[in-house]
Formats: C-alpha cells, sequence, structure tokens
C-alpha cells in the first residue's frame, strides 16, 4: 500500500511539472508574440516620422547637366538654404543664355519632395534623395526612361 501510494506521488508530482512547463512555455510564446507587434508598430512609426525633409542634410548646391529638347542640354545649379532657392541654368552652347531665379520652396506633405514657387514653363518640382535632387516632370512625376539618370543634380 504503501509504494502504491509513493508511486501516485511520484506520477502526481511529475504531471505536476508538465503542466507547469506548459503554462511557462505558453507565457514565452504570448510574451514573444506581443514584443514582435510591439517592434512592427515602432519601426512603422519610426518610418512614417522619418523623410528627407527632417533626416537628410539637404541644404546646399546642387547641380548636373539636364537634357532639353533641342540643342546639347544645359546646366542646373540649384542651391537651397532654409526655405529660398536659387536656381541657375546655362543652355550649353548658346551665347547669353545664362539665367538666375530666386524664391521660396515648399515641401509637399510627405516631406520628400520639394517645390520651387514661381517657377512658370518650366519643371519645378524635386525629389530630394541622400545628396542628390531628381528633377520630376511637369506634373510631379518622377521621369522614367533610357535618360532618367540624367535628371538627377548631384550636391
Amino acid at each position: 500500500m504503501l509504494m502504491v501510494i509513493a508511486a501516485m506521488g511520484i506520477l502526481y508530482s511529475c504531471g505536476g511539472d508538465a503542466k507547469k512547463n506548459q503554462e511557462e512555455k505558453a507565457s514565452v510564446d504570448e510574451f514573444s508574440e506581443i514584443a514582435k507587434d510591439v517592434k512592427k508598430e515602432a519601426v512603422e512609426v519610426a518610418d512614417a516620422a522619418h523623410n528627407a525633409m527632417n533626416s537628410l542634410d539637404y541644404k546646399g548646391e546642387y547641380k548636373g547637366k539636364v537634357p532639353t529638347a533641342s540643342g546639347e542640354g544645359m546646366i542646373v545649379s540649384i542651391t537651397l538654404e532654409d526655405s529660398t532657392f536659387v536656381k541657375k541654368t546655362e543652355y550649353v552652347g548658346k551665347k547669353d543664355a545664362k539665367f538666375e531665379e530666386k524664391g521660396k520652396y515648399t515641401w509637399n506633405s510627405e516631406g520628400n519632395t520639394i517645390k520651387l514657387e514661381g517657377i512658370k514653363d518650366a519643371p519645378s518640382q524635386y525629389f530630394v534623395g541622400e545628396n542628390t535632387l531628381t528633377q520630376l516632370d511637369m506634373d510631379g512625376n518622377k521621369i522614367t526612361g533610357t535618360n532618367a539618370n540624367m535628371y538627377i543634380l548631384k550636391k
């Protein structure tokens, strides 16, 4: 009889540990899932909070040779300060074809594109990247095609 009681005690204690281990494992699994969700939310918030306007050192001079409909292209230089710009344009191979425009620029709501205010009859929107300004078309869309890289001004 004593042996039966001892055996039952051993079996009970082993079963209790198994149940306890299952509860601990479930608790660890639940914590891991919660931690994953918190991390995912933090990354999403961080991505939404960071943009070119508040994360890049965008101020300075950008320059590049941009294609034109006729001729050899034009050298474009854009200098950005706090909220003002100076845009210099020089048509390659043409005398007296230098122009300078000054004004203010504004950011789009996503904080990744600037618009040069007061520019008419020419593209006025630029996507701001790491040490680059990429000219957008007249409607503010990215220029595509074989010459797309020629519309990038570099710092």
